[in-house]
């Protein structure tokens, strides 16, 4: 506590004995222990004091908050968050049929004009030798799925060669 080492204990131990004398020595320890109970006490006694005072302090404020807690509680209206959202919903509902209602009542908008149709050129759009003709070349009419407008034409898809197809055994 003080940072006094073993050889100043020593050292003060050697005077006391000299000033003091041997007689008188242990009255004077005696006293002095006492004194240093006293001294302890009394601190340990101001601690427990202030120690009980800041716990009576934090209960007051934990009161104090749990007061403010119990008040809003008390305010708090459940349903009101739901009424609300309700509330908004039916308003995006009715902006909604109004929307609705007035692109119908709306004229209708010309269609947008057709592309020209694509004409093939280069040796794919040329039918093979042996191969048939198409039927209507010029006719132009718009294909149903992305498939049958990517694929080739039937008239342009070469057979196999014959060497392919017999085989003498």
């Amino acid at each position: 506590m003080f940072d006094i080492s073993w050889t100043e204990f020593l050292l003060i131990g050697i005077v006391a004995l000299i000033v003091i004398g041997p007689k008188e020595l242990p009255g004077v320890l005696r006293t002095l222990g006492q004194w240093t109970r006293k001294v302890r006490s009394m601190a340990a006694d101001f601690q427990n004091q202030f120690h009980e005072a800041m716990r009576e302090a934090e209960m007051a404020d934990l009161k104090k908050q749990v007061d403010d807690l119990a008040q809003d509680f008390t305010n708090i209206d459940p349903l009101k968050s739901v009424r609300d959202d309700v509330a908004a919903i039916g308003k995006d509902l009715e902006k909604s049929g109004k929307d609705i209602e007035q692109s119908l009542q709306a004229p209708a908008a010309e269609p947008a004009p057709a592309e020209p149709p694509v004409l093939m050129t280069g040796p794919a759009a040329l039918p093979a030798a042996g191969d048939p003709m198409p039927i209507d070349p010029m006719e132009s009419r718009e294909p149903e799925t992305v498939a049958e407008a990517v694929a080739p034409p039937e008239a342009v898809t070469v057979p196999p060669a014959p060497a392919d197809t017999e085989r003498s055994g």
